[in-house]
């Protein structure tokens, strides 16, 4: 089994599970999880996890993430994405307005997740209802953006914004396609995604993942064409598959820091106890449990190879969250 991590480019118009496809064939296992889905349309950044890691793919589903948005003002669609049915239309906003926008949107928010989502509501997904004309009641949440940035404006001849390339660091559970339609209410217009773009998960980058060369630049003027299906992928399956062979990683110290994780050292001694799930002691390690201030510790043997992951309970004591045993 290949317990990895791999970092993926998606391409635009592949839904996140079959762009597994590549890794899958590439270790010739089904045993592999993304760590956040990308709509279809979108591309960028998925963190895979291959073999015992996938049972890190919660964890790294926490992390916040960063985009970069193209933003079509002027209609709104049903699912606030190109691929969708126009519901509204509005006048374009002056800049000054979406500078405003963008602003307002930044930090501790209340938003209301689109009515296509995997949200579920009464036990079925609203992305579900919605498709069978049902319009689920899904309530505001609290999200944060940390950050916001205007990168790219594209006006008409009356200086007024068509789109608007703009990149936003955001919490867990965050629909950009939701910021899109918020900010364009807010401009007196209406909006909705032309192109999505992840770069970066928690500490993970875009520009290290299997891939990258293959994505178009992220622009305005390539978000229009490859909604407009003139900018096609090329298919390059064989390439990518060795590439990923090349670059998916073991669980390591430096692995274990991007992921958040403190990482600690089990004595040989302690191993046997360790893999049969004995009752944890700071003598096992190489340093004092007590002494760690990180929710999560990996353990690592003293050959280096990936133990397991050890996880703070309410009372602030260290448990098991899983063992990796030796093949």
């Amino acid at each position: 089994m290949c317990d990895r991590i791999v970092l993926f480019a998606k391409q635009p118009g592949k839904t996140s599970f079959s762009s597994l496809f590549t890794i899958k064939h590439a270790f010739n296992t089904q045993k592999v999880g993304h760590t956040g889905t990308l709509d279809s349309f979108a591309s960028g950044l998925l963190v895979v996890c291959c073999g015992a890691l996938t049972r890190l793919a919660g964890r790294i589903t926490e992390f916040d993430k960063t985009y970069e948005a193209v933003l079509c003002f002027g209609t709104e669609t049903d699912t606030l994405e190109y691929t969708g049915s126009v519901v509204r239309t509005a006048p374009l906003p002056q800049e000054e307005k979406l500078i405003q926008a963008v602003e307002n949107f930044t930090g501790e928010i209340m938003q209301k997740p689109p009515l296509f989502s995997a949200i579920h509501v009464n036990g079925k997904r609203a992305s579900d209802l919605a498709r069978s004309g049902v319009e689920a009641e899904i309530p505001a949440r609290k999200v944060t953006v940390y950050s916001s940035e205007i990168l790219e404006i594209q006006k008409n001849s009356e200086n007024l914004v068509e789109y608007a390339r703009i990149r936003f660091t955001v919490s867990k559970g965050t629909y950009i396609r939701s910021l899109a339609r918020d900010i364009g209410i807010f401009c007196g217009s209406a909006s909705h995604l032309t192109g999505l773009l992840r770069t970066k998960v928690g500490s993970f980058e875009l520009k290290n993942a299997a891939g990258y060369s293959y994505l178009p630049e992220f622009n305005i003027q390539n978000a229009i064409l490859i909604s407009q299906g003139q900018l096609k992928e090329c298919d390059h399956e064989q390439e990518l598959q060795e590439i990923v062979k090349n670059n998916s990683e073991k669980m390591s110290p430096q692995l274990a820091d991007y992921c958040g994780f403190a990482s600690i050292t089990l004595k040989k001694q302690s191993e046997k106890w360790f893999y049969n799930g004995g009752k944890l002691a700071s003598s096992m390690f190489n340093i004092s449990l007590f002494t760690i201030q990180n929710e999560f510790a990996a353990v690592f043997t003293e050959e280096k190879e990936f133990a397991g992951l050890l996880q703070k309970d309410k009372n602030g004591y260290f448990k098991y969250s899983f063992v990796v045993h030796k093949n």
